[in-house]
């Protein structure tokens, strides 16, 4: 488990929350956010969770009542089963001691999912707001910070498709029936997954799920979009996100609130390098090599992309004077790789723009390589997503989670930058997403009621092939396939 989540995000009782900033001293105008986040709350301990309003621009999708309603629903539920109550200290007495027999004992409206930190931080915030809407569904609890002693603990982190408990391993050896479930199960939702483990939401694996106090779920993938395949789930999604493509921004606006220090970081930078620009960009750059040439093919996509798009001024062939009023670009750059940042800087430092325009860039971190569960590292990477979805317009990498939470959680269609392919910049360079929602990378290969391989997004009006992956990632939408 990722007890260092709590460095990141403020937790309470309930779950924790996500937001963002701006550098206004006014009250907040909408500080519960249309209603999803409730008062009962000490603005000092948490203050992203009520100054999110102050740096975003007004909500432009509005939660529908009945999510709202769905939210306080859970938030009373996990009250009476949460950890630290008689229903929570009952549900566990005989959990890890099912070995030989284990027919499951119901522990009444109390069933619980644990969730398993795994990968990036870009990977466990996708996967976070996945479990927890697959426990709204479920009408289960959800827990990212579990108590020392919960019986599993020693285990957990060791789970995979091998273990005994695993859920589609059991199907595979018809170990698991409706008389027969066991205390706990493991649902395996990775990149590497089987099929048979991909398919835990279809409604006839559901029928032996829900007879299970405890779920503990290992992820690295955005797997909402498979959540609506299942025709009774599709019912009650489309009350709670009549726009499919809000999904993650509503439930991030509800999870994920960055604590103080990550929150200071995020005002700070605002305040000093995008508060006062006319039009912000965000640019979050990916590397999958080291080859010198790549590094230097994907700084002229970037430019390609981001000029050919009218995101950036082109550079001027000649200088010449304007009296006009110039306007203000701020760039914020986020990447390991300070070489995109730098040259950005300096090209448009040593030439003016065609517009007489400004351009300035900015790189929040000096961080040169990935530190996962490193306190600092961590801080810095969540405040630099949060900075990025306060900007105007994104451009991020392909098939990048950290990018995906980005976009997402600022409400934003993005530009995807193709990857390079066989040393040359891709033509074009970049597409428009047409969907805020993430990506599910690895999807499955076909629904609930079918057994062959099939193109989902022609089954299912909802869903479309992802921009930045081959053919096997999907992803929610809510326009029409006449418009692709």
């Amino acid at each position: 488990m990722l007890v260092s989540f709590s460095d990141l995000f403020f937790t309470h009782q309930l779950l924790g929350t996500i937001v963002n900033v701006i550098v206004d001293s006014k009250e907040p105008k909408d500080k519960l956010l249309r209603g999803i986040l409730t008062a009962d709350f000490d603005e000092d301990s948490c203050l992203s969770r009520h100054q999110s309003s102050l740096y975003r621009k007004p909500l432009p999708y509005k939660p529908s009542e009945y999510l709202i309603s769905k939210l306080r629903s859970y938030e009373i539920l996990h009250r009476r089963c949460g950890p630290g109550t008689r229903a929570y200290k009952e549900a566990t007495k005989n959990l890890g001691h099912d070995d030989d027999n284990y027919a499951s004992k119901s522990v009444g409206e109390c069933r619980y999912i644990v969730w398993v930190a795994a990968f990036g931080l870009g990977n466990r915030i996708l996967t976070l707001a996945s479990v927890f809407l697959y426990a709204l569904l479920s009408r289960s609890c959800t827990s990212w910070l579990l108590p020392h002693d919960f019986p599993l603990m020693k285990h957990i982190d060791g789970y995979n498709m091998g273990y005994s408990r695993c859920y589609g391993t059991m199907l595979n050896n018809h170990a698991i029936s409706a008389n027969s479930t066991p205390q706990h199960l493991y649902l395996h939702i990775l990149h590497d997954s089987r099929d048979v483990d991909k398919m835990f939401f279809c409604p006839k694996d559901q029928t032996l799920i829900d007879k299970v106090p405890w779920l503990i779920v290992n992820a690295n993938v955005y797997f909402v979009p498979s959540l609506w395949f299942n025709p009774t789930f599709q019912t009650e999604l489309v009350k709670l996100f009549p726009q499919k493509e809000t999904v993650f921004y509503h439930l991030a606006l509800y999870l994920f609130h960055p604590t103080n220090q990550v929150w200071g970081m995020v005002t700070r930078s605002y305040d000093a390098y995008l508060s006062r620009a006319d039009q912000t960009l965000g640019i979050q750059v990916r590397v999958f090599t080291r080859r010198a040439s790549y590094l230097q093919h994907l700084m002229d996509q970037i430019v390609a992309c981001t000029q050919r798009e009218k995101l950036l001024p082109e550079l001027a062939t000649q200088v010449s004077n304007t009296s006009r009023s110039k306007k203000l670009n701020a760039v914020l750059v986020t990447s390991l790789h300070p070489e995109y940042s730098n040259n950005l800087k300096n090209m448009y430092w040593e030439i003016p723009t065609s517009t007489g325009d400004i351009v300035q860039v900015y790189r929040p971190s000096g961080e040169r390589f990935q530190q996962t569960d490193k306190k600092l590292h961590d801080q810095k990477a969540l405040a630099e997503i949060y900075l990025l979805s306060l900007t105007d317009n994104i451009v991020i990498s392909a098939g990048s989670t950290f990018g995906y939470v980005a976009h997402s959680l600022g409400g934003l269609k993005p530009w995807l930058l193709y990857r390079p392919v066989s040393g040359r910049v891709p033509d074009p360079p970049c597409v428009r997403a047409v969907s805020m929602e993430p990506c599910y990378i690895t999807s499955p290969s076909h629904g609930c009621e079918n057994k062959k391989r099939i193109d989902l997004a022609t089954v299912f009006p909802f869903v479309r092939h992802c921009e930045d992956t081959r053919h096997d990632g999907v992803k929610l939408f809510d326009g029409t396939k006449d418009e692709l």
